[in-house]
């Protein structure tokens, strides 16, 4: 620092300004969860072969009882803010003639602590069996808490990151490893020309179902590093990276996951009483409902035959096709986002549901072109084809009037939007949790907003005695004076600098003890919610969320503000 040629005044400790009393519970409160999660920490790391913290999200409500917007009440019925939507862009729902749903983390919210660890072990089974690995990958552990979406894998250097929305790397782990600020700098900051983060160098964990490889690719860079002659000869983080791919793709080719689910989906697959209640509500409102998902007819059959089984079970049969009643269209075998391409030129099948077996549907409808008509009753259940055959199917007249419910920001949400103009709502179940803490936690950041604000003040008064220093024409008297007010300051700015960083840091480890918010990054919304703005009409924790409010709503976006509203408004 140019004027600090004095040793600070021991003296100038007694003049810093204490912790307010709601800090100082905050920071109480955050030491003893530390404290627990260190334990925690210590207990779970052992076993895994790699460092790593187990996270507590905290609970959920839980699942729906089945009461929605049209269940008859004497009293108004009153949504938690957890099971709100949320708009960005307004939407008319008596403009939408149709609402579609993906059935995967959508319809269908998988248990992550059975389903991810299903999915786990098997592609660890897959590593060492059919890709050389070590038998000893057989015995780590998956902690399904630690991952978070939002976060991009560097491929080349083995460093998961998360990002602002300006692509500012601002959290950054090698393996399991905090990387520090002049390490995240050198890699990812000292570049002429910004990094785009994508494709093929990066990868984007933007699914649920992501977060279990995510979380594999850290125990496989940890475990490269420390044991480099134990992977199979020539790996690297990249070629790290592709097998463990390969062997979730395995995992899926070969069914495996699939009929595990298949066997007991109660283990796997979450019961939400309202998914029913929901579509006849849709249908009654005189809208179409559609089903588009990339699962084939087989798996998609149990899945939603277990979800709505409470409301079409038979005392002869525990599985029949009834669930198709409450659906216009069911697309399987998708292959999403290629199927929101009109050019795609894939074949629409029509599927016979008990046989399975697979008919030439283009000569019933036509091509997706077409001026054709159906010439018959359209058949309900189809796998492939592209957007042309569904809006063809749906008699759409335009796709500002389709309403698509999806899990994923770039296969269901972005392209369906960005190509087709299609209303899309976005499933984000951390949400629920996520919209708890934050409302637990005004107080927090109150005390942030007001040390930032002390932190800027003392800083304009350093320049200021810097200034005088540099160009005012003083006393030896004066000067000496200033100095040791200089001195002061200093301190005091370090000792507000370190109450804000430790309070942030607190607040941040509230939401997850690594990551921190799904939505945020810092002070700045973090990439995921970047995208969730641009590219989601409607946002909510659960699908069965819009059973709750009217089907024709008119749902409209809350107040955009910019920096110089917050302050003359007083927001």
């Amino acid at each position: 620092m140019l004027f600090s040629r004095r040793p600070l005044a021991a003296a100038a400790a007694a003049r810093l300004a204490p912790l307010s009393p709601p800090l100082l519970l905050f920071f109480a409160s955050a030491s003893s969860c530390s404290a627990a999660a260190a334990s925690a920490s210590a207990s779970a790391s052992g076993s895994r072969g790699c460092s790593a913290v187990r996270m507590d999200t905290g609970a959920v409500e839980p699942a729906s009882t089945g009461a929605i917007w049209s269940t008859p009440s004497v009293e108004p019925k009153t949504i938690s803010v957890g099971k709100e939507i949320f708009c960005n862009r307004s939407l008319n729902m008596r403009n939408i003639t149709a609402v579609g749903f993906d059935m995967d983390y959508t319809l269908a919210q998988y248990k992550p602590e059975t389903f991810e660890a299903l999915a786990y072990n098997g592609t660890i089974e897959k590593l060492v069996n059919d890709l050389g690995y070590p038998e000893e990958l057989l015995t780590w552990q998956f902690d399904w808490k630690y991952m978070v979406r939002g976060l991009v894998l560097d491929k080349k250097r083995g460093n998961i990151l998360k990002m602002d929305r300006h692509k500012y790397v601002k959290v950054a782990y090698h393996g399991f490893r905090e990387m520090s600020k002049e390490e995240k700098v050198s890699a990812y900051g000292s570049t002429l020309i910004r990094d785009s983060f994508d494709e093929p160098d990066y990868a984007l964990i933007d699914t649920l179902f992501s977060l279990g490889e995510a979380y594999l690719f850290a125990q496989l860079v940890d475990f490269m590093d420390n044991n480099p002659g134990k992977v199979p000869s020539g790996t690297d983080y990249p070629l790290m990276y592709r097998d463990v791919r390969s062997a979730v793709d395995l995992c899926h080719r070969d069914g495996t996951l699939k009929k595990m689910v298949a066997k007991d989906p109660s283990r796997y697959i979450n019961e939400d009483l309202a998914i029913v209640p929901m579509l006849e509500m849709i249908k009654k409102s005189g809208r179409s409902t559609f089903l588009v998902t990339n699962s084939l007819w087989d798996y998609t059959d149990v899945v939603m035959n277990y979800l709505c089984r409470p409301y079409t079970s038979d005392v002869n049969s525990g599985h029949n096709h009834k669930w198709l009643g409450y659906f216009d269209v069911v697309i399987t075998g998708s292959s999403k986002p290629g199927f929101f391409h009109d050019g795609n030129r894939a074949g629409l099948f029509e599927v016979e549901p008990d046989s399975g077996k697979l008919l030439n549907a283009d000569l019933h409808i036509g091509s997706p072109r077409s001026g054709q008509q159906p010439s018959r009753p359209v058949h309900k259940v189809y796998q492939g084809g592209n957007v042309g055959h569904l809006h063809r199917l749906l008699s759409v007249a335009s796709s500002s009037q389709v309403l698509y419910v999806g899990d994923h920001i770039y296969g269901d949400i972005l392209r369906s939007k960005k190509v087709l103009g299609w209303r899309t709502m976005l499933v984000i179940p951390e949400l629920e949790q996520e919209v708890k803490l934050l409302s637990e936690s005004k107080s927090t950041r109150k005390e942030l907003r007001h040390l930032r604000m002390e932190r800027d003040s003392i800083e304009d008064r350093i320049h200021r005695l810097e200034w005088s220093l540099k160009f005012e024409n003083l006393t030896e008297d004066e000067k000496e004076q200033l100095f040791s007010e200089h001195d002061t300051l200093l301190q005091k700015k370090e000792h507000v600098r370190r109450l804000h960083q430790e309070a942030q840091r607190q607040h941040h480890q509230k939401f997850h003890k690594v990551w921190g918010q799904l939505m945020k990054t810092g002070y700045q919304n973090s990439r995921f919610a970047h995208q969730v703005e641009r590219f989601a009409c409607l946002y909510s924790s659960q699908v069965t969320n819009f059973a709750l409010y009217s089907p024709n709503k008119y749902y409209r976006p809350s107040e955009d503000y910019m920096p110089h509203e917050f302050d003359v408004l007083g927001l």
